[in-house]
């Protein structure tokens, strides 16, 4: 399994409907191959001012990139998304290798591990494999066409690359879209 796993900074993004990108952060990172991603806040000031300093603040697992113009990398919405904002556990305590790493060599975002990082970054993921769908992944398939979806406004030729199709004001799921 591909773990990207990237320091954070800030809260807000992925942003309430469980899209990463929602506000460009990351940019092209969010464009990497990958089948699983772990948010941890950094720990410097600004980190510490947002209260997720050390912490795991998200997982997804299942991206769904969406190209949206003026933005440096895709939106990414989740089969499984878990959001622990600034209650989530200690990144030290559940990944001290890839802890050391991360933090020990100021390592923004990172997809290649050792052994033992990937393994401790694969049962950081497993934390998520039980919940649900990004918020926002669901209402792609419900939405009138044209509503926004990571905070950006749907036009119906966007929802048909995600593989869904509108249909007068109503939004359907084609036969090979996401809720197939």
């Amino acid at each position: 399994m591909r773990v990207l796993v990237y320091k954070r900074t800030h809260n807000g993004d992925p942003d309430a409907s469980g899209c990463f990108g929602a506000f460009d952060c990351m940019g092209d990172v969010r464009d990497r191959e990958y089948d699983a991603v772990v948010g941890i806040g950094g720990i410097g000031p600004e980190a510490v001012s947002n209260g997720i300093d050390g912490e795991i603040n998200w997982v997804g697992i299942g991206p769904h990139k969406r190209y949206v113009e003026d933005k440096r990398g895709p939106e990414v919405l989740f089969d499984h998304f878990l959001y622990f904002g600034t209650d989530g556990p200690d990144f030290r305590t559940l990944a001290p290798q890839l802890a050391e790493r991360m933090y020990g060599n100021n390592v923004r975002s990172i997809l290649r591990m050792s052994d033992a990082e990937q393994e401790e970054a694969e049962g950081i993921v497993q934390l998520a494999l039980d919940e649900q769908p990004s918020p926002g992944l669901a209402a792609v398939e419900r939405i009138a066409c044209g509503v926004a979806v990571c905070g950006t406004q749907t036009p119906p030729q966007a929802l048909q690359q995600t593989g869904v199709a509108c249909s007068g004001s109503r939004v359907q799921s084609s036969p090979s879209g996401p809720g197939c």
